[in-house]
């Protein structure tokens, strides 16, 4: 009986590999967030995490779409099952935790603040009456509300918020540290203006996860058990070095 029971589980477990196989499984991503996915000048998806996906489907054998999906809607449209699962740099908390299922963490980040390259401040108790941008629904925004005496402006996305800065309309910009990095080391246009003025200490580690409907057990072992090979044989180590330069 144990044995016909082992049995049937695996040969439950390969059928849904096999079905995940046969069908390509598309991926949401709000490509506006360098250098974790972005559009590049041949209006590629691109980035960080579109490449983690793009190898954990190799090593499990999947075909994969990338699609471009505004943030503001991308968790409805999960729901709405116009896609199968979200990469769109999505922070696990246990506020989003009750609404859908993530994968293990496959980045670890931390909240940084963009200031103007001669400012002073060094932490969120000196902006007190000071206006940080962020884009809208984000956990370095939340982090900015919780703060005591800052005011917050939230953006469709963090460009623009990253601009409103650069024409002196807000203080500063609150948002991940490698999206902070790229904007204030990487991008031309900003070079010399600004500065990654400092990180948002956290008591709690703050993690990426890949987003699926609430129990889809199916694609969710198969993430997790992609994220184990992509970092098992050192892919992952490959494309920090690419993409966040560590």
């Amino acid at each position: 009986m144990l044995k016909k029971l082992v049995l049937a589980l695996v040969v439950v477990a390969m059928t849904a590999s096999f079905a995940f196989a046969q069908k390509t499984i598309v991926i949401a991503h709000d490509a506006t967030w360098p250098p974790m996915e972005f559009v590049d000048a041949n209006k590629n998806i691109v980035g960080y995490s579109v490449d983690y996906c793009d190898a954990i489907a190799k090593e499990l054998g999947l075909t994969v779409e990338h699609k471009s999906v505004a943030w503001d809607g991308i968790f409805a449209g999960l729901v709405g099952r116009k896609y199968d699962m979200i990469s769109s740099s999505v922070s696990i908390t246990p506020e989003r935790q009750k609404k859908f299922d993530f994968s293990d963490p496959y980045f670890e980040v931390t909240q940084a603040v963009i200031l103007p390259k001669d400012a002073t401040s060094a932490s969120l108790a000196d902006l007190k009456g000071k206006t940080l941008g962020g884009q809208i629904g984000t956990t370095g925004v939340f982090m900015a509300k919780r703060a005591e005496g800052i005011n917050t402006k939230e953006y469709d996305e963090i460009g623009f918020a990253i601009e409103a800065l650069n024409t002196n309309r807000i203080d500063g910009v609150i948002c991940d540290d490698a999206i902070a990095a790229d904007y204030v080391l990487r991008n031309p246009k900003y070079a010399g203006k600004f500065k990654l003025a400092f990180i948002v200490k956290s008591d709690k580690p703050e993690y990426y996860g890949f987003v699926v409907k609430k129990g889809n057990k199916e694609l969710l072992d198969l993430l997790n058990k992609g994220i184990k090979a992509v970092k098992a044989k050192g892919i992952e180590a490959e494309l920090r070095k690419k993409w966040i330069g560590q």
